[in-house]
C-alpha cells in the first residue's frame, strides 16, 4: 500500500520565547522537523506534505533541504490539529494509500513504530499511537474496548476512572487517505477553543461503524518539545541513545557523557574517542580512527588510523586519508589530506591538498582569502613545509621539496628544491641596550613633570 505523510509544522511554539518557528529549534545540529521527516522517511513514502504556519518559508527552505520533493502546504489560521491536518486534503486528492501525520516536534518516532502502525492498519480503519505514561498528567487517555479503540477522551472531559487509565494518545494517526478526509469533513468545533480536534476521528470512524484500534510504544519516542527546558531533555535523550549505540558498536569513549554527536554521524569500531569530542553534521570516521580531547569535526571524512587533535578544528571539505596526523590548535578546511601526512602544530590549512607523508610545520598557514575569492594551494608528496612558512595561494610546492622556516611562499616550488623567501638577519651591535634606556629615560622625564 502507499503511503504519504503529513506532518504538522504550523505552531509558533509561544513557550520557546523564541522567533524561530519551534520545529526548527535544532536538536543534534538538524531541525526537530528534519528528525520527524527521517523517522517517516523509512516508510519510503510517495508523498511528503508539510503543514506550515509560522515562519512558514523558514518552515519550508527546512523541510526542502531534507527532501526536496516535500510539498509545503499553509495553514493560515491554527484551528487545531484536525484542521491542520484537513489543510492536505487538495494536495492528496489524487493519493490512493495509507496516510499517516506525524508532529513536527516529535522528532524521536522509531522506524521500528512507524512499521507497527502501518501493519495495524491492515485490520482496522484507523490507527492511533499511544504510549504507557508513567505520569499521565493531562494527557489524552485512549479508551479501549478489547482491541479496539473506543474512543479519545481530554484529561478536562475524563471521568475519575478514565482519568486513571495511563494508555495515552501521541496524536499520531494512520488511516486511508480517502476515509481520513471523509471523517475530517465531520469533526467540529463545538468545544471551548472553537478548534477541530484530529482526536475526534476515531469516535466518528466507530459511529460509521468502521474500526479503529490503538498501538503502544516506548513513552520516550513521543516526547513532545514545546519548551526550552524540553528541548534540552530532547538533546540529553538523543545524545544518550547515540553514546549507547556507539558503544554498543565498537567505539571506545572513557568519558561518552562529555562526547556530543550529530544526528548523522557515522564512527566506525575501534576508534577511539577522548573526553569532550563534539561533532557537527556530516561527519564520517572509519574504523581504528583516534579523536583526541577537545576537538571539533563538522562535514568531514577521517579515515582508518588517523589521529585527530588534541584541540584540532576539522571543517566542512576535510578529508583525512590513512595515518595522518592532525595535532593540537590545528585547523583544517576543504582540505585533503593524503596518507602518513602530518599537521601536527598551531597550523591552518584551507583550501588545499597536501601529498603523502608530507610534514606541515608549527604554524603554517595556507593565505587563501584575497578577500574576495578563495585560492588552492597544492603540497606536493614527501615534502618538509618549515615552521612559519606563509603559502600565499594559488601556489604550489612539488614532491620532495621544503621550505626555509619563516618562508613567505608567493612562486611555485619545484619538484626537490628548496624555497626560501625573508630578509637576510642583520645583528645591530648594543642597539637593544641603548634603545631601551633611551625609551626609560624618557618615561623618568614624564613621571618628573607630572
Amino acid at each position: 500500500m502507499p503511503t504519504a505523510l503529513i506532518i504538522l509544522a504550523a505552531g509558533q511554539g509561544t513557550r520557546m520565547n523564541s522567533e524561530l518557528p519551534k520545529v526548527l529549534h535544532p536538536i543534534a545540529g538538524a531541525p526537530m522537523l528534519a528528525h520527524a521527516m527521517r523517522a517517516g522517511a523509512v516508510l519510503e513514502p510517495e508523498k511528503v506534505v508539510v503543514i506550515a504556519g509560522h515562519g512558514s518559508e523558514q518552515v519550508r527552505k527546512a523541510a526542502l533541504a531534507f527532501d526536496e520533493s516535500a510539498e509545503i502546504v499553509l495553514q493560515e489560521e491554527q484551528l487545531g490539529t484536525g484542521h491542520a491536518v484537513a489543510q492536505a486534503k487538495e494536495t492528496l486528492a489524487d493519493f490512493d494509500g495509507d496516510v499517516i501525520v506525524l508532529y513536527g516536534d516529535t522528532p524521536f518516532i522509531s522506524p521500528e513504530t512507524l512499521e507497527a502502525l502501518v501493519a495495524a492498519r491492515a485490520s482496522h480503519d484507523v490507527v492511533i499511537l499511544g504510549f504507557n505514561a508513567a505520569d499521565p498528567a493531562r494527557y489524552g487517555r485512549l479508551v479501549m474496548d478489547g482491541d479496539d479503540l473506543a474512543r479519545i477522551v481530554e484529561f478536562k472531559d475524563a471521568t475519575d476512572a478514565e482519568r486513571k487509565i495511563t494508555f495515552c494518545n501521541s496524536g499520531v494517526l494512520a488511516a486511508d487517505a480517502k476515509t481520513l478526509f471523509d471523517l475530517l469533513d465531520a469533526v467540529g468545533n463545538d468545544n471551548a477553543a472553537g478548534e477541530y480536534y484530529l482526536t475526534d476521528v476515531p469516535a466518528i470512524a466507530r459511529d460509521r461503524g468502521l474500526t479503529a484500534t490503538a498501538i503502544a510504544c516506548d513513552e520516550a519516542e513521543t516526547l513532545g518539545v514545546n519548551s526550552r527546558t524540553e528541548l534540552a531533555a530532547a538533546e540529553a535523550a538523543f545524545q544518550a541513545r547515540k553514546r549507547a549505540e556507539s558503544l554498543e558498536n565498537g567505539v571506545t569513549m572513557a568519558a561518552p557523557e562529555t562526547v556530543f554527536f550529530a544526528y548523522d554521524t557515522y564512527i566506525g569500531r575501534d576508534t577511539v574517542i577522548e573526553p569532550n569530542v563534539v561533532f557537527g553534521p556530516e561527519v564520517t570516521v572509519e574504523s581504528g580512527a583516534t579523536l583526541r580531547a577537545f576537538s571539533h569535526l563538522e562535514g568531514c571524512h577521517v579515515s582508518r588510523g588517523a589521529i585527530v587533535g588534541p584541540y584540532a578544528r576539522l571543517r566542512p571539505g576535510a578529508e583525512l586519508a590513512e595515518d595522518v596526523r592532525i595535532g593540537n590548535f590545528v585547523e583544517v578546511k576543504n582540505a585533503t589530506i593524503a596518507e602518513g601526512a602530518k599537521v601536527n602544530h598551531l597550523s591552518y590549512v584551507g583550501d588545499a591538498s597536501i601529498g603523502e607523508a608530507t610534514n606541515v610545520g608549527a604554524g603554517t598557514i595556507t593565505c587563501n582569502y584575497d578577500g574576495v575569492f578563495k585560492h588552492h594551494t597544492e603540497i606536493g608528496a614527501r615534502s618538509f613545509i618549515g615552521s612559519n612558512t606563509m603559502l600565499v595561494a594559488p601556489v604550489k610546492v612539488g614532491d620532495e621539496a621544503m621550505t626555509a622556516t619563516g618562508t613567505i611562499v608567493t612562486r611555485d616550488v619545484p619538484d626537490g628544491a628548496m624555497a626560501v623567501a625573508r630578509t637576510r638577519q642583520d645583528n645591530k651591535l648594543g642597539f637593544a641596550r641603548r634603545f631601551f634606556d633611551r625609551l626609560r629615560a624618557q618615561k623618568a622625564r614624564k613621571q618628573e613633570t607630572k
